[in-house]
């Protein structure tokens, strides 16, 4: 519990995990996967009933725009006027 505005208190419940035995999501991988992503669970795998690994679904985040990233200086292939050896 934590003091919110107005010296109330707020209460926020977290989302239940669900476990599942290393030989079950062996077998059922994928589907798992596909699990994890759709309902933004997480998924704790367990070895003997004991806690071994934790999935969690990854946070969408929207791609950046590569607006105003590239910076044209000049043509990168014309001559410099430096007189190289092998020119000589």
């Amino acid at each position: 519990m934590t003091s919110g505005l107005n010296g109330h208190i707020m209460m926020t419940m977290k989302k239940a995990r669900r476990e599942v035995p290393a030989g079950e999501f062996k077998t059922h991988c994928l589907g798992l996967l596909d699990q994890v992503a759709k309902n933004k669970e997480t998924l704790v795998v367990t070895k003997r009933g004991r806690p071994i690994a934790k999935l969690v679904p990854l946070e969408e985040k929207e791609p950046e725009s590569l607006k105003g990233s590239i910076i044209y200086h000049k043509d990168i292939v014309e001559q410099t006027g430096e007189v190289w050896e092998a020119d000589q």
